[in-house]
């Protein structure tokens, strides 16, 4: 059989699909396996690790440090893939999970960083259930594992960044809250007991991973040089929240070095923070060869048995890759590593397998076991991707309010672009096939019978002869209204291809002015992407009515488009990174990781909360079909920051304490906020409240950093209330240029939309 294990998925194209899964502790099949304790369920998950570990060989024991792990068949122990793929939904990415006949397709859901323009929490974890679901009955038929290495955190802090489409946007705290969301959706159980797993989550890439290879300069050798104040404010808060509040399986390190260390082979980075500080409950695994990388690409080691000593030692446990499988035995024979250093690493990951229920039996007699293909792509589940794709789309430019356009009164319709008809370029990267496709094209005309099709250019580069100028311009010039379909591809922005530019590829700034100065009616821009773009030229020119970013809107995504122009939604997303002008990218270098401006250099800094340059949309912008308002109904002006008697900062002025001195470790200090938001216009709708604090100028503090957001929905002439708890260590607390936090005293101000409100704290 093609399972578990195979090299590549399609490999599985001629096996028997109708195969059930693979489990361990198969005791209808070996009646003998019953007296071993590691297959008694009713042990705790340490009894039975601790049972196991001892009847390993040290050569099982290394077969299962990768991800393609050994059969212990002696043990009634299968072959285990470890690498799955659920960013967006389940994909086959991951040699573990295929599709076959019996499972054409799986649920594919928004790119996430359209999922993110929500800014609707519990639609993240909504999507994480789903998937999770999904790839459960994908396992009981034999076509998925249960470890899946997603979702990925990594800050948005670069707009060229190939893979900023796979991201939560450049917010830490936003990244933080999709985190915890998602893996929440993905692991807990229906009966939520923590120390079992529905599916496991793995965030990644840890850390401070945001270029893959931009002017030859490549991932596998790119060295971050990041501040500590940088690191612990930026960078590491998702990766924090995911592993506390998410409670998530695995943490993936990274190719990079982060100050001259590989990620990998950090113990700082692996043994110190993931799992001393923070706790983790699971397994660290490579990013796939990141092991060998370090030794033959960065050549941090002299030979291939210390990268897999140091690595291990470091606290990873699994190897996306080969590598350890090929080395650890003689690292151990030449005294670079013990035994019982692995015998760490393969406790942590026989846990999880554990916690999954991998050693119960047959996972057909146990809680999901009920799941198969009627729970693969059901009704609800598609109708869940084109409300997310719906509330992730973002409305940026509407003048004289053009749109929703009337479908009733529109007879005949222009649908422009490359993007128009597209069917892969919807799900971006990461992605299996999905259920089924609606393109723009097919959601527009199923609202306007008599539709005018014109590609523009044969494909998103639009270079050359391959722009159609005269067939595009002819539709336009008919049509009643015409929607552009524009952006980019996999071919523009992917893994290990980054971006140089951020004006929209080719000759596609010509198509779109061309066909707007012909066109008889309305004009709406569309943008698929997943990074952001400089278009200027479209936002001040007149005769484009219209802009609307539809990140990679997923399989509904053409019927998601359709539902925002015509009215059937009214738009709600918000945008997760700024958009640059070009200039941005002609100036400023990409592996310059700093957060915070220079003035004496002109570095303008990353990202809205240090950014200080010009720019073509703002980080949260966002239109709607109606208008809402805030108004505030409480919050306090003066919050006490309890200190000790004798500390110094009774007697001299402190712009600071350190969280230790500030009454942090006593319990929470916290005020609540609440606003009522009114929606003074037509249309029903919901509306993201973001709550923002400008702190006191101290220590290098932000401009503004989010704090909060709800997602409300709100009748025509409605109101609703919203209350924001605040804790003062937790929200209001900066990170010095030390890397230590600490409260800042003076006046903070709170944003939420034009409101503002300044809450001083003081001692």
């Amino acid at each position: 059989m093609c399972l578990l294990g195979a090299l590549r998925p399609n490999v599985c194209a001629a096996a028997d699909v109708t195969a059930g899964p693979f489990f361990a502790c198969d005791v209808a099949a070996n009646a003998t396996l019953a007296g071993f304790p590691f297959c008694n369920a009713s042990l705790s998950v340490h009894e039975r690790v601790e049972d196991l570990l001892p009847r390993l060989t040290l050569k099982e024991k290394i077969g299962n440090l990768v991800n393609n792990a050994t059969a212990v068949p002696r043990l009634g122990i299968p072959k285990y893939g470890w690498w799955s793929e659920a960013l967006h939904g389940v994909s086959d990415v991951g040699p573990a999970t295929f599709f076959s006949h019996l499972i054409p397709g799986a649920t594919s859901f928004p790119q996430v960083i359209l999922t993110a323009a929500s800014f609707n929490a519990s639609l993240f974890e909504a999507i994480g259930k789903v998937v999770s679901t999904e790839a459960r009955a994908m396992h009981n038929l034999g076509h998925a594992g249960l470890t899946f290495w997603s979702p990925n955190i990594n800050i948005f802090r670069d707009p060229r960044w190939g893979r900023g489409q796979e991201t939560p946007g450049e917010d830490p705290f936003l990244a933080s809250k999709y985190a915890a969301g998602y893996v929440k959706g993905l692991q807990e159980t229906d009966d939520e007991d923590p120390e079992k797993l529905k599916v496991a989550a793995c965030c990644k890439h840890y850390t401070a991973y945001d270029v893959d290879n931009w002017k030859g300069i490549q991932r596998y050798t790119f060295d971050a040089k990041v501040t500590k104040q940088d690191m612990d404010d930026t960078f590491q808060p998702p990766f924090k929240s995911c592993v506390i509040d998410g409670n998530v399986a695995s943490v993936m390190c990274s190719y990079n070095q982060v100050n001259g260390k590989p990620t990998c082979a950090d113990p700082d980075l692996l043994a110190g923070t993931i799992r001393g500080d923070w706790k983790l409950n699971g397994y660290i695994v490579s990013d796939c060869d990141s092991v060998s990388v370090l030794y033959y690409d960065q050549h941090y080691t002299k030979t291939p048995e210390e990268a897999a000593a140091i690595s291990i030692k470091s606290g990873l446990d699994l190897n996306c890759g080969t590598f350890l499988k090929e080395h650890t035995l003689a690292a151990i024979k030449g005294g670079h590593l013990k035994e019982e250093d692995v015998d760490k690493a393969i406790r942590n990951n026989l846990a999880v397998l554990m916690r999954l229920r991998f050693f119960d039996g047959d996972p057909r007699k146990l809680p999901y076991g009920n799941l198969g293909r009627d729970d693969v792509c059901s009704a609800a589940n598609q109708e869940l991707a084109r409300e997310a794709a719906r509330q992730g789309i973002v409305l940026l430019k509407n003048d004289l309010a053009r749109l929703p356009l009337d479908a009733t009164a529109v007879e005949s319709l222009a649908v422009i672009g490359p993007n128009a008809n597209v069917t892969v370029t919807m799900i971006g990267n990461y992605a299996g096939p999905p259920c089924k496709y609606t393109t723009p094209l097919q959601g527009l005309s199923a609202n306007v019978k008599n539709t005018l099709y014109a590609p523009g250019c044969a494909d998103v580069g639009c270079i050359g002869s391959s722009l159609q100028l005269a067939a595009a311009t002819d539709a336009a010039s008919k049509a009643d209204a015409t929607i552009l379909v524009v952006g980019a591809d996999q071919s523009i922005e992917r893994e290990s291809f980054d971006r140089v530019s951020l004006l929209l590829p080719g000759l596609q700034t010509e198509l779109i002015t061309e066909v707007a100065k012909v066109a008889k009616g309305p004009v709406v821009l569309v943008i698929m992407s997943g990074g952001p773009f400089d278009i200027t030229f479209a936002k001040s020119n007149h005769n484009i009515s219209a802009i609307l970013w539809v990140g990679y809107p997923g399989e509904a995504g053409g019927a998601a488009i359709a539902d925002v122009i015509f009215g059937f939604f009214n738009p709600s997303g918000r945008l997760p990174v700024t958009w640059y002008p070009e200039s941005f990218a002609d100036s400023v270098n990409m592996t310059d990781m700093r957060m915070r401006p220079d003035p004496s250099t002109g570095y303008p800094g990353r990202t809205y909360r240090f950014y200080t340059g010009e720019t073509v949309y703002k980080f949260g912008d966002g239109l709607s079909y109606s208008n809402f308002t805030h108004h505030l109904i409480s919050a306090p002006k003066l919050v006490t920051v309890p200190l000790d008697a004798t500390h110094a900062c009774h007697s001299q002025r402190c712009l600071s304490v350190p969280m230790a001195d500030s009454g942090c470790g006593a319990g929470p200090l916290k005020f609540d906020l609440r606003l009522q938001v009114r929606n003074a216009g037509a249309a029903r709708g919901s509306h993201t409240v973001f709550l923002f604090m400008t702190p006191p100028p101290v220590h290098g503090a932000p401009k503004k950093h989010l704090l909060g957001f709800e997602k409300v929905f709100v009748e025509p002439s409605g109101a609703a209330e919203v209350a924001f708890s605040v804790e003062v260590c937790r929200d209001m607390s900066l990170v010095d240029e030390n890397g230590e936090r600490k409260v800042a005293l003076g006046a903070h101000v709170l944003h939420v939309g034009s409101l503002k409100h300044s809450v001083s704290l003081t001692i």
